[in-house]
């Protein structure tokens, strides 16, 4: 699904930010991405999202070479991601519904189709029914379940979440948790940015750790299983 072969990124006037990467995600598997501030995390992420470009090597998503994809067609490589933010990104003059369904409006769906979608991607996390309301009346793990909801609203057959739990209390984070355990049950393959150790050391998946840009670990916490 994911394929890094030998990835660097450097930004101008800085060391790389990453640094000679190469590991492969088979599809339809769920893995965190660990590290200390500032040790790639989220580099790693815009990478595979087209938000920023590797300055060497080569990245592959089910096989395309992204290094080759020109930026008018950046947008149709997306959409087959969906990607979670730790600060959510909603549009707090929207409602929820709207928020939702702007994938599926900037992709030209018809109004039936949006419709249908949307509330079965709000009921998959739990927020059927709240469809009229606007993000500012809810609770920040409400708010995160929308950027959720929002991303999955398309299909994708990848999530990339970057810190999705980091600002909620361990209850929630586990129920967060959970929803992603649902999609990669289907499926979906999940990538996730995380510096919730704890929570991470008692989950059977794949772990790929990056220190100051490089990856450094990769494995599966002591006593789970592949």
């Amino acid at each position: 699904m994911i394929r890094f072969d030998n990835i660097s990124k450097r930004y101008p006037g800085t060391q790389d930010a990453l640094s000679q990467l190469s590991f492969h995600l088979h599809k339809g598997e769920m893995a965190f991405l660990t590290g200390h501030s500032g040790a790639g995390k989220s580099t790693f992420l815009k990478l595979i999202a087209l938000l920023e470009r590797p300055s060497r090597g080569q990245l592959f998503i089910d096989g395309q070479n992204l290094t080759r994809v020109p930026r008018r067609k950046i947008p149709y490589v997306r959409r087959q991601m969906g990607i979670i933010f730790q600060d959510h990104r909603l549009l707090f003059d929207r409602t929820v519904f709207d928020n939702v369904a702007l994938p599926l409006i900037i992709s030209g769906y018809a109004r039936q189709d949006i419709e249908r979608r949307v509330r079965a991607s709000l009921d998959m996390v739990g927020l059927l029914g709240k469809e009229t309301q606007f993000p500012i009346t809810l609770s920040g793990g409400e708010q995160q379940r929308v950027g959720i909801a929002r991303a999955i609203v398309h299909k994708p057959s990848l999530l990339l979440a970057d810190e999705p739990t980091g600002n909620l209390d361990p209850a929630l984070s586990w129920e967060i948790m959970g929803l992603f355990e649902q999609f990669n049950q289907v499926g979906v393959s999940v990538l996730i940015a995380s510096h919730d150790l704890d929570m991470i050391s008692r989950l059977p998946y794949r772990v790929l750790k990056l220190k100051q840009g490089h990856l450094v670990g990769d494995g599966y916490p002591r006593g789970t299983r592949p």
